[in-house]
């Protein structure tokens, strides 16, 4: 993908034909960080310079005759990070975030050219940290752990300052008037100052979701894990009008995933951030909308449209909802424990995490999927993995690539039947001890971090009074309904097959009961939803036509 390519004068001709010609003089603002819905220019003549916000901002880039601006703040409708100023009298081609959108969806090489160039453009300022957030935070912090991850994982550009080992921290936070206790800190759009903000009160400072609108939608969907963010690119891409609630960052449990290397059509692996990523970028693309750090606390399915209603007291109608809450990752069952997560306990196993255990012994609890790509990504830099496993062998739950990676490893030890029953340390975890049930031992290790993918439990808690759940919590859907305990089915014709005890409103991926823990089957259900989703919509619609 280019950054910075050049239009031809075919290109530009058929960009002509819905922008509006414009003359530009030197230092006029064409847009900056206070604007939402930037416009994308395309430079005729004269140049443009993209830079920091301010007069004295850094220039990042220019562009020239045949080029144009832009990022993936064009496609989200989020405000814009950065400022484009002319620097050269010329004419530019402005276009407007809708025409954009419109010419993608029409012109499939247009598309190709500006989508390529957004991407690039986005992950290029996340390199260099280029943005409007500096945060200020020390390795030991658990709430920097959880600024970094949310902003990471919303693709959201940013400056991390360590004051413990960056020279310069001292001076910044002097100017701020900030100090150590105050950790984290966030420089937000360069005039908020927010100390140890919640992640709901980060978002809100940066707009994240300034661009949702209150419209009724054809499709609500309840979680961006792999099966919401599949469902919202299929709703989208059919001309459903979407949108896409998350109660943290898009990703679900995928994003916890150093690498994913049996996922069709990547024959080289990618991370979970990656996957996300390139789903959020292919779902706003087709016009889905998207919001986060918003929970969703209740379903009012007593009449249609159907009401969604949020922590934050927003309320929205869908027509159908599609519910991709998936599952949460089991927390150690040591009530110590707790007081280590973010902090030598951790729930993911990034690059992120593997930098505060760089060279160090770890530990990695868990035997399926998620445990086995961690503990291969973390042998690359720890001195010394231990895998402990609860049952008797791998083959269980785990994929064979995996295994054979892992039992050749010198740097990895695995236990089988063993798990952890104590843990120490008083800032910062500083030792755990496991129990050997295969040996009758009990052991006493050193070890600092430990990484825990075992166990999964469905994130349904609130759906208990109005839907079917079974035992363990998750939805029961489709034919299982009938006959099933407390389920009384309303309509004459029999669930669908995602369907839910409520018509219309469908669970995918592991919200729903005797779902498969895989990324590909979780993509696999997103997408037969929106299917079943339109079969209901026309349902629907008849049924209204023949009332």
């Amino acid at each position: 993908m280019q950054d910075n390519p050049r239009l031809n004068r075919e290109h530009i001709d058929r960009i002509r034909s819905v922008a509006q010609l414009r003359s530009v003089r030197s230092g006029e603002v064409l847009y900056e960080p206070s604007c939402p819905d930037v416009p994308v220019f395309v430079v005729l003549d004269g140049t443009v310079s993209i830079s920091r916000a301010g007069e004295g901002g850094k220039i990042l880039a220019v562009r020239e005759r045949g080029q144009f601006t832009g990022e993936m703040s064009v496609i989200s409708g989020s405000r814009s990070l950065l400022t484009a100023r002319v620097t050269k009298d010329g004419n530019v081609l402005e276009l407007t975030r809708d025409k954009v959108l419109s010419l993608m969806a029409k012109d499939t090489e247009l598309g190709d050219i500006l989508m390529g160039a957004f991407v690039a453009r986005r992950l290029l300022m996340i390199q260099l940290g280029e943005g409007n957030v500096i945060l200020f935070g020390t390795k030991s912090s658990a709430r920097t752990l959880a600024i970094r991850e949310f902003l990471t994982r919303n693709g959201h550009p940013f400056t991390y300052v360590d004051i413990d080992s960056d020279n310069c921290a001292g001076g910044l936070m002097e100017q701020l008037a900030v100090r150590n206790g105050e950790i984290p800190v966030v420089y937000c759009n360069r005039r908020y100052v927010l100390r140890n903000p919640s992640i709901f009160e980060l978002a809100a400072c940066l707009d994240l979701n300034i661009n949702v609108d209150k419209g009724v939608r054809d499709v609500l969907v309840i979680g961006a894990g792999p099966a919401g963010l599949a469902a919202a690119v299929y709703a989208a891409s059919e001309g459903l009008k979407t949108l896409v609630i998350e109660k943290s960052a898009p990703g679900g449990q995928a994003a916890s995933s150093s690498r994913i290397e049996n996922y069709l059509g990547f024959p080289t692996g990618l991370s979970g951030q990656e996957l996300a990523n390139r789903s959020i970028a292919q779902a706003q693309k087709f016009g889905a909308q998207l919001m986060v750090a918003q929970s969703v606390v209740h379903i009012d399915s007593s009449r249609q449209p159907y009401k969604v209603v949020l922590e934050s007291g927003l309320k929205f109608n869908a027509r159908s909802i599609v519910i991709a809450t998936g599952a949460q990752y089991a927390r150690l069952p040591i009530e110590e424990a707790e007081a280590f997560t973010g902090r030598g306990v951790y729930y993911n196993a990034t690059h992120m995490e593997a930098q505060l255990c760089d060279s160090e012994e770890v530990a990695v609890v868990g035997g399926g999927n998620s445990a086995g790509q961690a503990t291969v990504f973390l042998a690359q830099r720890s001195s010394k993995v231990h895998l402990l496993v609860r049952s008797r062998k791998l083959s269980e739950s785990m994929s064979q690539y995996l295994i054979a990676r892992i039992e050749t490893n010198p740097k990895i030890e695995i236990h089988y039947l063993t798990q952890i029953v104590a843990v120490s340390g008083t800032a910062h975890l500083e030792g755990i001890e496991w129990k050997d049930d295969s040996l009758g031992l009990e052991v006493t290790r050193p070890i600092r971090h430990v990484f825990v993918m075992a166990g999964a439990a469905p994130r349904t808690e609130w759906l208990e009074d109005s839907f079917v759940l079974d035992k363990k919590g998750f939805v029961v859907t489709g034919p299982d309904l009938i006959g099933y305990k407390n389920s009384q089915w309303p309509l004459s014709r029999s669930p669908l097959l995602l369907e839910t005890s409520v018509p219309g409103i469908f669970a995918v991926g592991d919200t729903r009961a005797g779902s498969v823990k895989r990324v590909a089957s979780a993509v696999g259900e997103g997408a037969m939803a929106v299917h079943l989703v339109h079969r209901f919509l026309a349902e629907t619609i008849e049924r209204d036509n023949a009332a």
